[in-house]
C-alpha cells in the first residue's frame, strides 16, 4: 500500500470575499426598496398629527361657543361668540356665571402643525378665519371661526392641506 503523501485537506471556516460581498448587496438592495415605504409612513403620520391638531382646536372653538351660548362667557353687543384669538382658548376666561371669577379654559396648550418649522410659535402656525369671512376666502377678523393649516402642498387624499 502506498501512502499519499500529499498534504491533508484542509476544512475551510467562514465565507470568502465573494460570498460577503453577495450578501452585503441584496441587503443593500432591500433597504433602498423599503426606505420609500418608510418615507411614506412618516408623511401619513404627519398628516394623521394634522388632522388631529385641526380637529382638536375646532373642537375649543365650539366648546368657547357653547360656553358663550350657555352664559359662562360675558357678551358683548357685537360680539359672534367665537374666540377673539386663539390664546383665548388656552389663558382661559373667566366665567360670568360663577360670583368667585373662576377661569373656564379650553385647551391645555395649542397643538402644532407637524408640517411647520419647530421653531415657530404655535399661534402663527395657524391660519384664522373669522365668522365674517366667506370659506372659500379665509380671512382673519374680530374672532376665529375657524383654524387652517398654512402648509403648502397637498395631502396623500388629494386635497390641499389648506383646505383640512
Amino acid at each position: 500500500m502506498k501512502k499519499n503523501l500529499s498534504y491533508p485537506s484542509i476544512q475551510r471556516a467562514g465565507f470568502t470575499l465573494v460570498e460577503m460581498l453577495v450578501v452585503v448587496a441584496i441587503v443593500g438592495i432591500l433597504a433602498s426598496a423599503t426606505l420609500p415605504f418608510i418615507r411614506l409612513g412618516e408623511h401619513r403620520l404627519k398628516e394623521r398629527e394634522l388632522r388631529h391638531a385641526l380637529r382638536e382646536i375646532r373642537l375649543a372653538i365650539d366648546a368657547y361657543h357653547k360656553a358663550f351660548d350657555n352664559g359662562n362667557i360675558a357678551r358683548k353687543i357685537d360680539a359672534s361668540g367665537y374666540p377673539p384669538n386663539l390664546a383665548a382658548l388656552t389663558d382661559g376666561v373667566t366665567d360670568a356665571k360663577t360670583p368667585d371669577g373662576k377661569q373656564i379654559y379650553f385647551l391645555r396648550r395649542l397643538p402644532r402643525d407637524p408640517f411647520a418649522a419647530p421653531d415657530t410659535p404655535a399661534q402663527d402656525l395657524w391660519g384664522l378665519r373669522s365668522y365674517a369671512s366667506p370659506p372659500d376666502d379665509p380671512q382673519a377678523g374680530d374672532d376665529v371661526f375657524d383654524v387652517y393649516s398654512q402648509t403648502p402642498g397637498v395631502g396623500s387624499n388629494g386635497t390641499p392641506y389648506r383646505d383640512w
